[in-house]
């Protein structure tokens, strides 16, 4: 790929080549093929950061697990809603992935996807009787009809043999399982999806950090520095999309627009026990979730994750949380200190003081021993042996942080598109689920920036997604239509 481009000026820029920039970018070269796309990534090769599987990205979060989608109520009943809502969406990405497959713009889907069941497993009555609430409440589900569940531990062991061996059988322990789960390199899929976008004349830069986002008329003029060489340029955009993970937010308050005042971002890191013996991590096959200590954010869930990563079988657990003041794992601990504004520090001090149970859970995990995090591993897998556990630093996460009229500001567990009034610049703040719904995120963003044009683009996108503008959890038959044939393709079945 050419260090330096001799064009100068792009119908699209992407900003940051991870998931959503090379979904997004592959969307438009299906439903646009003659727009000129330019990309441009600060590090040396696609998904590094936030899609890294090492960086937390490593799952396909369909809510089949994950228990702080479905958190319990003040009378403690279990609303589906928010399961449901993130499963469609990570059917939609499911089919889109089976589309790339089918037109060969990916490689064999085992190189980025893999089949592993999801458990849920918790410990203690009160827990156990949550656990079941929410089994009662996802069952009856189309997207749900799968679970199981039981507070057996031989079937527990039979599930998950290393999460039951060595524990104490006076213990109350509850586990829901679906065993049609996935899981996902993010890492490998944006690598294969860039490549993919170079071969079809989008040009696409590595080393290339973008400085400054500028009106420029109706459009943009985004500066770009050469890492190596230093030099700079000026590229000129119709439309600008920020995909840059926790850069995001310093980029969209460079462009000026309304939309982006108000809104912060507060960054947690994170490290993970990386498994080192073979025989080990073959005697595990599930991503096992469990619940997130009091004042944790979601993010820190605890999870015993079996990943594939650039086709090698991996054992993580994690996360255990940390505080860092840079945006990216790679960027400036000035991160923080320079996204304050006049119009976000209200929001920011806001949740400051809305958030000391945070702020305390965060100092406990900062001070938290080698052998602490032992201890916390030995909980869900009780005849660890510490010294077969690596510990690795993992990802940066910026959670969001916006205003609120009632309370000043709100801390955000999500992900935020935020897109200028003309819609000619847009970009993504926050985390989970991030990667896994990056599809039906992009879909949504094209229809808000590209009113005019996407009535057109109905046809060919029910193509790639046979079930849009459809609930499958609302039709059963075409659920079990459109599993059947993505399952297949994906060789997920």
């Amino acid at each position: 790929m050419p260090s330096e481009s001799t064009s100068q000026s792009f119908d699209v820029v992407l900003i940051g080549a991870g998931i959503m920039s090379s979904t997004l970018g592959t969307l438009i070269k299906q439903l646009e093929p003659g727009w000129s796309i330019g990309l441009f990534e600060n590090l040396e090769e696609a998904g590094l950061e936030s899609s890294s599987p090492w960086n937390n990205a490593g799952t396909g979060h369909s809510a089949l697990c994950e228990l702080n989608y479905t958190a319990a109520g003040p009378d403690g009943s279990v609303n589906p809603a928010k399961a449901i809502g993130i499963n469609e969406q990570f059917q939609v990405t499911r089919q889109f992935l089976a589309h790339l497959v089918k037109n060969k713009q990916v490689g064999d889907p085992s190189s980025f996807i893999n089949a592993l069941p999801h458990m849920s497993f918790v410990i203690g009555e009160d827990n156990a009787k949550y656990l079941k609430t929410r089994y009662e409440a996802l069952k009856p589900n189309t997207l749900f009809n799968e679970i199981e569940h039981t507070e057996d531990l031989d079937t527990i062991k039979s599930w998950t043999p290393l999460v039951a061996n060595g524990r104490n059988e006076s213990e109350h322990v509850a586990a829901s399982r679906v065993a049609s789960g996935t899981d996902v390199d993010f890492g490998s899929l944006t690598r294969q999806l860039t490549k993919d976008l170079a071969s079809k004349g989008v040009e696409v830069n590595f080393g290339h950090r973008v400085t400054g986002i500028k009106r420029d008329g109706a459009g943009w003029e985004v500066a770009v520095r050469n890492n190596a060489s230093k030099v700079k340029r000026a590229v000129k955009a119709k439309f600008v999309f920020v995909g840059a993970g926790g850069g995001a937010l310093g980029l969209l308050q460079q462009a000026g627009i309304d939309e982006i005042k108000g809104f912060g971002g507060f960054p947690v890191s994170g490290q993970f026990l990386r498994c080192t013996d073979d025989t080990i991590i073959n005697q595990h096959h599930a991503k096992v979730y469990g619940q997130a200590s009091v004042g944790a954010p979601p993010m820190s869930v605890p999870h015993l994750d079996t990943r594939f990563v650039d086709g090698k079988r991996s054992l993580m657990f994690g996360p255990y949380a940390g505080f860092s003041t840079n945006f990216l794992k790679t960027s400036s601990l000035l991160d923080l200190p320079l996204s304050i504004r006049p119009h976000n520090i209200l929001p920011m001090l806001a949740v400051g003081k809305d958030n000391l149970d945070l702020t305390t859970y965060l100092i406990k995990e900062v001070l938290k021993s080698r052998s602490k995090k032992d201890d916390a591993l030995r909980e869900y897998l009780p005849e660890a042996v510490g010294d077969q556990w690596e510990l690795i630093t993992a990802g940066q996460r910026v959670q969001v942080i916006k205003k609120d009229a009632k309370k000043g500001g709100v801390l955000q567990f999500g992900t935020e598109v935020i897109t200028s009034a003309d819609g000619t610049i847009s970009g993504l703040l926050g985390a989970s689920p991030g990667a896994s719904t990056a599809t039906p995120i992009m879909l949504d963003l094209l229809g808000r920036c590209f009113p005019k044009q996407f009535g057109g683009w109905e046809t060919k996108l029910k193509d790639i997604i046979p079930s849009y503008g459809q609930k499958l959890n609302e039709n059963p038959a075409l659920y079990a239509e459109v599993r059947a044939e993505t399952d297949k393709v994906l060789k997920l079945a």
